[in-house]
């Protein structure tokens, strides 16, 4: 009796630092993903639905989605706008996934809005609904957040996994992003590009337009039948806008956007890959329709200065000089192939030295094959995250592979990816290139590691 007073004593005592709050909302990662609305839904009526003070523009897509968020967080705040940016994973710090105005919340705010949810959330998994997932309780929070502590003008509003069930679509946006559709999360989401389009055009809602750069005929199909049935204007890369490179170097690259209203050049962008570009304009075209439609104030420099000043870490990230060294979260077949494309286009150097860690759930054989007929010598590892992929397990995938495609080089197999890391330093000449690939659990640690010595936070 005793004990479970305790329990009942623990459950409802009130979270004391950040570092619990973050502890306790981590640790619902144990109730997985549930796609599904109810717990949300349930979250916001117990609050007063302040998702419905707010102004969302909402992005689903495999690859793209943090770069697109990047774009139009830098030029609203460069047109005077208050703006909130919620994305996953986060590289740094759990913290970064709820940014106001470019910072993160602040550890307090964080640790004031855990202790709001924190009964919230024991009431609801007291039902047959059951306890709200990590996922869900974060995106809660930055809800109550936007909508009840920062009040920003807009909210850039990334999904977490496909889009329909996703809980990030209980908001109704202005627009409504596709980036694009490919092999990712397919245990999840269903194992064709005709069953992962569907879940992402789930964003799609009524009346409320759609800019999306779909590539593949039948994710068109599925998008446009979608945005029809929903009497949304869509706005698809290809017909109603177009990107034209202009200039491209390491580092700087320039186009020209063509789009139903008007066209504009040039913009210019600081981040590398002709994906970029893509990205680029896939923002341009969803801050048109906002400046067309919403009386959004966009003025053509906000637009250039906030383009070029666009970041975002961990993708085409140069982070070391001697020897010069890229991070790259290339962690499906897609964003291998942009990677591969960028080291051939935009990146010059004699040897190429690529360590790689992955989780245990991916389309692997096809993102190696991507990226191993360049490379001059791999290191395989392991991220330090419970469904790490044995570097061993890698390995021997990478060996299948090479021989596949006939292309020698040498295979290095070090799963302490501390130790990794500096046998790839060690390996690079003057003229060599050294790359880290794979999951964004390991760019983070490496990119902490290298940028901050000291280790990241990290999570889904």
């Amino acid at each position: 009796m005793m004990e479970q007073q305790q329990h009942a004593a623990e459950a409802t005592a009130p979270l004391a630092t950040y570092e619990q709050a973050r502890d306790w909302i981590e640790g619902l990662v144990a109730f997985g993903i549930r796609p599904g609305m109810e717990r949300i839904e349930k979250l916001m009526e117990l609050t007063g639905h302040p998702e419905r003070r707010l102004k969302f523009i909402h992005i689903a897509g495999t690859n793209g989605k943090g770069s697109v968020c990047a774009y139009l967080t830098s030029v609203l705040l460069r047109c005077g706008y208050d703006v909130g940016t919620y994305t996953s994973p986060y590289i740094t710090k759990f913290t970064n996934r709820f940014q106001y105005n470019g910072a993160d919340i602040p550890e307090e705010t964080l640790l004031q809005l855990a202790n709001r949810l924190k009964p919230l959330v024991e009431q609801i998994a007291a039902t047959e609904l059951g306890s709200p997932s990590m996922f869900e309780v974060s995106t809660a929070l930055a809800i109550l957040y936007y909508g009840t502590v920062a009040y920003p003008d807009f909210v850039v509003w990334e999904t977490g996994l496909g889009g329909r069930l996703d809980v990030t679509n209980i908001v109704t946006p202005l627009v409504s992003v596709i980036t694009n559709v490919g092999h990712d999360h397919m245990d999840i989401l269903g194992d064709t590009i005709e069953a992962v389009t569907t879940e992402k055009a789930g964003i799609i809602k009524a009346g409320v337009p759609v800019v999306s750069a779909v590539a593949q005929p039948e994710a068109i199909e599925i998008v446009k039948a979608t945005a029809k049935a929903k009497n949304s204007s869509l706005y698809l890369l290809g017909e109603q806008f177009h990107e034209h490179a202009l200039q491209v170097a390491e580092n700087e690259q320039s186009f020209r956007f063509e789009g139903l209203f008007r066209s504009i050049e040039p913009l210019a962008i600081s981040l590398n890959g002709a994906h970029q570009r893509t990205n680029a304009a896939v923002a341009v075209m969803t801050l048109e329709i906002m400046r067309q439609y919403y009386a959004l104030i966009l003025e053509d420099d906000d637009l250039r200065e906030g383009l070029r000043a666009a970041a975002w870490p961990g993708r085409l990230e140069m982070v070391g000089s001697s020897p010069r060294l890229l991070i790259d979260g290339a962690h499906n077949p897609e964003g291998a192939q942009v990677l591969a494309e960028a080291l051939k286009g935009t990146y010059r150097y004699e040897r190429l030295h690529l360590m790689m860690g992955m989780l245990a759930n991916k389309n692997h054989r096809d993102t190696l094959r991507h990226i191993l007929p360049l490379v001059d010598t791999l290191v395989v590892t392991e991220p330090d995250f419970r469904k790490a992929l044995p570097a061993q397990q890698l390995a021997e995938l990478a060996s299948e592979v090479r021989d596949s495609i006939g292309r020698s080089f040498e295979l290095i197999v070090e799963p302490n990816w501390k130790q990794a890391l500096e046998r790839l330093q060690s390996l690079a000449g003057a003229d060599d290139l050294a790359v880290v690939t794979g999951t964004l659990y390991l760019i983070a640690d490496v990119r902490s590691h290298l940028l901050y010595n000291k280790d990241s936070e990290k999570g889904w």
